[in-house]
């Protein structure tokens, strides 16, 4: 039976940014960005801004997990790290900020845990950095050995070992290296790590009732940092059996995750996941040691044993092993003072801190904002009828989407689309209408305001490519084949940011063949309505056959053949609904004139 759950927390809005003004209070390392609540970013007091002569390493994700991201903030490991909201990734501006504040001219590592909200929000960030001058690299972290590949496109998710990688890194950039070795040692040590959880419990998100998923004497076995169903659910086992189960999972010669052999060296790491006590952790850190060196024929030449990367209140541990090169133990014996690495140096508390100001971004817009022309030509009413029907639409679908979700996702498609829609509605009285590249930028904004999600970043790089495609094209009107070039670009972007392509179950499995339709029609000299509307019938019908795709990308790669089958994807739904409204508002506009 569900109960509520109690917590020492006052609104559960304001979580993450009480947890970091107490974290500054406590550690005279560390400072945070003046820019609450919208940004919520944690660097080191001591990087002067802008002119900082070593590489700043940067991670960051959803908050919950404490100590990761922000406890890791100290000389020596993590230069800046970005918070989320909890079990949300951060949004690109807050990513912007973290970068312009520690980046110098050696520039700075991105440290990103493998989930497709991180990668996408990241990437668009570390692409924006670039354009505005600076030098990113970016390491993608996987570390989990619970789930059987294949895995799609999604791939292991970034468990504890994360916190490994960040040390090797930031010891790295201390010692002066240049970004590319910063780097290539970063990835080096991702790819000798391997981590594994166990759940006694499943974790209550502030403000929410505590779930009895579990039930009495069950354990779960795998599960992922946000409470995802793992690998299985079995009956409480003794924990000598359970860390047998976990060390053989992560050292398995069937799926090779890791690069370790008999006779080798390794670091072990025993994380709790937030309500286990010290006592059981150095419990399983106990036992694990002569397990390695007894039944696997390893040798142990670190131990690390606490709390480092957990899930809100979960109970139950996680065993991360890496392989332990001299070089790799050279960056982990390496100084440091992040206070929540085991080694970490205290300092003297200074006075009260001022907030450091947000850098301002150096691409922000001077002119005036834009507004709604005072009169719109025939290519602006068009716009404006198409825009209106394909939000209408959305606003619509939002009960299906989410009933569709709640299968084969987290449930909130259809609410984190019309979040979106909403938006554009209300927006759409400033857009320029009568220029059409404009508009699509706002429309990008509207959505990068207001949505949120993974669906939300998805569609701001949609249009954010559509925007850069339209505006070196046309210089007036837009003729239908610079719409479909238009198109085309947001494709190739959304496939090139979140790793999917055709019959991957997304939304771009009805908007590929929307656009192969589209520039058919359009090639044999199709009236462009016409085209427009056929191509939105591919659409639908794509939208309709992800019903027999498996998954290959986001969460509902964890999700069974048999359950996918009984339902469309709701993103492919969601996209082939939009184009094809505003498809038949266009068909409905020529027939008017």
């Amino acid at each position: 039976m569900a109960f509520p759950a109690k917590k020492l927390i006052g609104d559960p809005i304001n979580v993450v940014t009480e947890f970091i003004d107490g974290l500054v209070e406590t550690y005279p390392g560390l400072q945070y960005l003046d820019g609450f609540p919208q940004v919520k970013v944690v660097l080191r007091a001591d990087v002067p801004y802008a002119t900082y002569n070593k590489v700043a390493v940067i991670s960051g994700g959803g908050s919950g997990h404490e100590p990761t991201h922000a406890g890791f903030v100290g000389e020596g490991m993590l230069t800046a790290a970005i918070c989320g909201d909890v079990f949300s990734s951060p949004p690109v501006d807050s990513i912007l900020a973290g970068i312009r504040a520690v980046t110098g001219p050696m520039g700075c590592l991105l440290i990103v845990k493998n989930y497709t909200g991180d990668r996408l929000n990241f990437g668009l960030a570390a692409e924006q950095a670039k354009s505005e001058g600076y030098k990113v690299e970016t390491v993608i972290v996987g570390d989990d050995c619970a789930l059987p590949p294949p895995r799609g496109i999604a791939g292991r998710r970034g468990l504890a070992g994360t916190v490994l990688v960040h040390k090797v890194a930031g010891a790295a950039a201390a010692a002066g290296l240049s970004l590319a070795d910063v780097a290539a040692e970063a990835k080096n040590a991702s790819e000798k790590v391997g981590t594994m959880g166990v759940a006694l419990t499943v974790c209550t998100l502030p403000g929410q009732v505590t779930s009895d998923r579990l039930g009495p004497g069950k354990m779960e076995l795998g599960l992922g940092i946000h409470g995802e169903p793992g690998a299985a659910v079995a009956d409480l086992q003794p924990v000598d059996v359970v860390i047998s189960h976990v060390l053989n999972e992560i050292l398995s010669t069937e799926t090779n995750y890791v690069p370790i052999t008999r006779g080798g060296r390794v670091v072990l790491m025993v994380n709790g996941l937030g309500s286990t006590p010290l006592m059981e952790l150095m419990i399983v850190a106990g036992k694990a040691v002569p397990k390695l060196q007894l039944e696997h024929g390893l040798a142990v030449d670190r131990v690390y044993t606490g709390s480092f990367m957990t899930s809100i209140d979960m109970a139950g541990f996680s065993i991360s092993i890496m392989r332990a090169d001299p070089p790799i133990l050279q960056r982990l014996d390496a100084a440091t003072k992040a206070p929540y690495w085991p080694v970490a140096v205290d300092g003297n508390r200074p006075p009260a801190k001022i907030p450091v100001p947000v850098p301002p971004s150096p691409s922000a817009k001077s002119d005036e904002p834009r507004s709604r022309p005072l009169q719109l030509n025939e290519q602006g009413q068009i716009l404006e009828a198409a825009i209106e029907a394909a939000a209408n639409a959305i606003l619509n679908l939002k009960d299906s989407l989410n009933e569709w979700d709640s299968k084969v996702g987290d449930g909130d498609c259809g609410s984190t689309m019309y979040r979106g829609a909403k938006a554009i509605l209300e927006d759409i009285k400033n857009y320029p209408l009568n220029d059409a590249a404009e508009t699509v930028s706002e429309i990008g904004l509207s959505i990068g305001r207001a949505m949120g999600g993974t669906s939300g970043i998805i569609y701001t790089i949609f249009f954010k490519a559509a925007y850069a495609q339209l505006k070196v094209s046309s210089h007036s009107g837009v003729t239908s084949k610079q719409w479909a070039e238009a198109l085309a670009a947001s494709i190739a972007a959304v496939s090139k940011y979140g790793g999917a392509s055709a019959g991957y179950r997304t939304l771009l499995d009805a908007l590929i063949p929307a656009l192969s339709v589209l520039q058919e029609k359009l090639d044999i000299g199709n009236d462009p309505s016409t085209a427009f509307l056929l191509s939105s019938e591919a659409a639908l019908a794509g939208a309709e056959s992800t019903k027999h795709m498996q998954a290959q990308a986001g969460r509902s790669t964890y999700v069974s053949a048999e359950m996918l089958s009984s339902v469309p994807d709701p993103g492919a739904m969601a996209a082939a609904s939009w184009y094809r409204a505003a498809a038949l508002s266009v068909e409905e506009q020529k027939h008017k004139s």
